[in-house]
């Protein structure tokens, strides 16, 4: 009986010297990971250099992103409505720019005219006759030059000399090549060009009310009889006088002009102009 007292002495002994020891080493351990935690983290120089590249290149990426694109609709000319010529409102811009502008379309040529503009990457405004309106094929003709990227202007719906009209005239003759215009492509016109160049007080105040602005021309020949053949037209349009910075060149949808388009379009490019894009000209 007395040994199996002992034996069971030294057996609780153990029990209790072993718990001792697992918990001891416990906490130690727990030492050892605090420890762990606790220690500093150090960062090479190579390190915190590309960190802070990987920073920089992240702040400016967005950056670039919340960047407003530009507009690539927002006007770069404006017509001088003392000389009629088309100038950069940018001081900087170029300077040495030609329109082209097409009166009395589309007769029977405009839709000629606009391919091989189109083909020569070209630009240049078609000012509009209502009276050839009238029928679904012209109809179409228009809306085919117009979906080509062409400007569409008023030039009044039978072409008479405004000055002689009374003022009710002015307006039927103005609005409603507009309306035969917005109801073809889409679009109301935002150029007029008064038959003739002959503006008069009231046809300025409507364009004002319509939010238009008007536009003459600075040369043009092709309605003189000495100048419809095709060598004849292209030899004055590139030969003048007045052709020079922002010169505003009239042509007409004609048969001799057609014919000698992409001849002028090259010898003016040739000469160092820019064909300007009738587009990008204010309008308020």
């Amino acid at each position: 009986m007395k040994k199996i007292i002992v034996l069971l002495f030294a057996c609780v002994w153990m029990v209790l010297s072993i718990g001792c020891s697992n918990s001891s080493l416990k906490e130690e351990g727990s030492d050892t990971e605090k420890n762990e935690e606790t220690k500093p983290q150090t960062t090479t120089p190579s390190e915190k250099a590309e960190k802070q590249e990987e920073e920089s290149n992240t702040v400016a990426k967005e950056e670039e992103q919340t960047k407003e694109e530009p507009d690539a609709n927002k006007p770069m000319y404006r017509i001088n409505d003392k000389t009629w010529h088309i100038q950069p409102i940018d001081p900087e811009g170029n300077k040495k720019i030609v329109l082209l502008t097409i009166d009395d379309a589309p007769d029977e040529h405009a839709l000629e005219m606009a391919k091989t503009l189109k083909k020569l990457d070209a630009n240049a405004i078609f000012f509009v006759n209502g009276h050839f309106l009238e029928t679904n094929e012209k109809k179409e003709i228009l809306k085919e030059i117009h979906d080509m990227g062409f400007v569409i202007g008023n030039h009044t719906y039978s072409h008479p000399s405004l000055s002689d009209i009374d003022e009710q005239t002015q307006k039927e003759e103005i609005l409603r090549v507009n309306d035969m215009v917005e109801a073809i492509t889409g679009e109301r016109p935002k150029i007029f060009r008064a038959p003739f160049g002959d503006n008069t007080s009231y046809s300025n105040e409507l364009l004002q009310q319509e939010n238009m602005i008007r536009m003459n021309w600075v040369y043009g020949h092709d309605w003189e009889k000495q100048y419809q053949s095709k060598d004849a037209i292209t030899d004055i349009m590139l030969h003048n006088q007045f052709l020079g910075n922002g010169a505003n060149l009239l042509m007409h949808d004609r048969e001799w002009t057609a014919a000698a388009l992409e001849d002028i379009v090259n010898g003016l490019r040739e000469q160092g102009f820019e064909i300007a894009n009738p587009a990008l000209i204010e309008t308020k």
